[in-house]
Order: C-alpha cells, then sequence, then structure tokens
C-alpha cells in the first residue's frame, strides 16, 4: 500500500515536472510544423533560463517558410541579447525578395543595434531622404539653396560598420555646394538643375555607408542674396576706412610738422630778441669808454629809420615808431 502511494506521488511529481519544462502546446505545434525539437530540448532551454516561446515559436515560422535554422543557434542568439522574432522574420523577408542573406549576418545586424527588418525592408523598398536647404554661391556671386531628395536601400553587405543616413546627407549636401560653385553663373543651375544631380551622383558618395544611393534629385532651387556684390561693398567701405586712416595719419604727420616749423620759428626770433636786447648794452658801453660819439650815434639813428621805412615797404612788421635799439642807452 505504501509502495503504491509512492509510485504515485513520483509519477504525479514526474508528471508535474513534465508539464512545467516542457510546454505541451508549443510542442506540438513543432511536432505538427516538422520541426525537430524533443523535450530534452525544452528542458534545457528552462534550465539556461530561455523563454522556449521566444525561440521555438519563431523557429517554427521559419521551418514553415522553407528555412531550416537550427534551435542552436536561435537559443544561442536569444542568449546573446539577440531579437530572434525581428531576426527570423527578417530572413523570410529576404528570401522572398530574393536578397541573399544569412542567419549569421542578420545575427551580426541585429546585435550590432541595427533593425535588420527594417534593413531589409528598406533593400525591397527604397527610402527617400529629404535634405535640408543647402546654401552655396555660384562664380557670379548669387547665393542659391537647394533641397534634394536622396533614394537609397540598405546595403546588407555594409550595414554592420557602415555610415549612418547623416553621413549619406553630409556628403550629398558637400557634393550639391561644389557643383553650384563650380557653376559660372546661376542662371546654369536654375535652367538644368539635373545637372547637379548628375556631378553629385558620379562622385560615389554612398562608399563606406551602409546605404546604396540609387537617385539624387533636386527638388527645389530658390535664389537668394548676391553675396558678390555684398563682398564687394564690404571690400570697398573697408578700402574707404584704410584711405581715411592714412589721411588722418599724413594730416596728423603735417600738422606736427607745421607746430615743428613754428616752434623752430619762434625759437629763432626769441634768439633774435635776445641779441637786440644786448644792443642797448654795447652802445650804452661804448658811450662810456669814448668809443662811440654823438654824431656816429645820429648815424645809427638814419640807418634804423631809413632800415624802418624799407621794411615798411616791403610789409615786414617793424618795431614801433620811436623805439629804435640804442634808444634805451641813451634815456
Amino acid at each position: 500500500m505504501i509502495g503504491t502511494i509512492v509510485i504515485a506521488v513520483v509519477v504525479l511529481l514526474a508528471v508535474w515536472v513534465f508539464f512545467y519544462f516542457v510546454p505541451v502546446g508549443l510542442w506540438i505545434s513543432a511536432i505538427a510544423a516538422g520541426v525537430p525539437v524533443g523535450p530534452m530540448t525544452f528542458i534545457g532551454m528552462r534550465l539556461r533560463k530561455v523563454n522556449p516561446h521566444r525561440v521555438v515559436g519563431p523557429m517554427i515560422a521559419a521551418w514553415k517558410a522553407g528555412l531550416k535554422l537550427a534551435v542552436s543557434d536561435l537559443e544561442a542568439h536569444y542568449l546573446a541579447g539577440g531579437n530572434v522574432e525581428r531576426v527570423v522574420r527578417a530572413l523570410i523577408s529576404a528570401d522572398k525578395a530574393g536578397i541573399p542573406l544569412d542567419f549569421k549576418r542578420a545575427a551580426a545586424i541585429d546585435l550590432a543595434g541595427r533593425d535588420v527588418y527594417d534593413a531589409v525592408a528598406m533593400s525591397v523598398n527604397p527610402r527617400v531622404i529629404e535634405t535640408p536647404k543647402i546654401g552655396a554661391v555660384a562664380k557670379d556671386g548669387i547665393q542659391l539653396f537647394a533641397v534634394a531628395r536622396v533614394t537609397v536601400r540598405a546595403n546588407l553587405e555594409r550595414l554592420v560598420g557602415g555610415a549612418t543616413e547623416e553621413t549619406v546627407i553630409a556628403r550629398v549636401g558637400e557634393g550639391i555646394v561644389s557643383a553650384i560653385g563650380s557653376a559660372d553663373s546661376h542662371k546654369e543651375v536654375l535652367e538644368n538643375p539635373d545637372a547637379i544631380s548628375k556631378r553629385v551622383l558620379e562622385k560615389g558618395l554612398d562608399a563606406g555607408t551602409a546605404f546604396e544611393i540609387l537617385s539624387i534629385d533636386i527638388a527645389d532651387v530658390d535664389v537668394g542674396k548676391n553675396i558678390g556684390a555684398q563682398l564687394q561693398a564690404d571690400q570697398a567701405e573697408a578700402d574707404l576706412k584704410v584711405a581715411r586712416a592714412k589721411a588722418e595719419e599724413r594730416r596728423a604727420m603735417a600738422i606736427a610738422r607745421e607746430q615743428e616749423m613754428k616752434a623752430l620759428v619762434w625759437e629763432r626770433r626769441a634768439a633774435v630778441i635776445e641779441a637786440e636786447a644786448e644792443i642797448p648794452k654795447a652802445i650804452a658801453e661804448a658811450f662810456r669808454k669814448g668809443q662811440l660819439g654823438i654824431m656816429d650815434y645820429y648815424r645809427l639813428k638814419n640807418i634804423q629809420a631809413d632800415t624802418r621805412m624799407r621794411e615798411s615797404i616791403a610789409g615786414e612788421e617793424t618795431p614801433p615808431k620811436g623805439k629804435a635799439p640804442g634808444d634805451e642807452a641813451l634815456a
């Protein structure tokens, strides 16, 4: 009796453990789909803390789509932190679209943080990227603003480690600036905007990126400012300021030279006045020593009067009348 009870308990425990580790419904679905997954596989997943529904469910979809994926590969990708369902969906879409994509590359793209399913969808249905307004100046000085639409599709071979959309937009903008800048006139760009697209597309701007550029179309071209005329006006204003500064410098130098000459003239006049101040002293000294007589003094006065007359005729400044050198000596 006790042995029967023990056997029953063991059986019930075994059944409970079986149903706990093995999702019966998922197992039946796998068997119906012909997927080789046994109870030990489910028990191993439970022990490795792998959710069977996240692995076996996508595996069933892959096998029904004709992709014979191994459960060990899917389980390893799940343990690595990947999204098994997204990878399987991407593989199914790529297979139906005829795009060569194996599980290893799809798993690598997913683990790199890229949406592998979105990448496959972009390979089937290319995406259009619109650039912001890009300004450039033609050789005639007219500024132009262009907006381009870039049609790209994902390059699965370069999706891991390839540059993103921002790099593509930057390169396209650089190509547009170069193409407009090399145009002789802005009218050429307005008349043939497709010439810009061809020149930019010929540069191979998708090298090293995760995309393949299919086409570049100029959606809009607007005319901006006359940058050439503005630069010329700024240059003329700058030249005018330089000329004014040089003229002020020359004027300051001329004023300084004039002041210097006036100072020199006044210095010489002061020397003359100082010398003239010594004349009365010399005359008085000559009178005291008897070296100068009264007749000599009158002759000197006549000469001074004659000199003042000549200076007045010539328009030169003369000493006040009656104040000739030597008068103080007689006073």
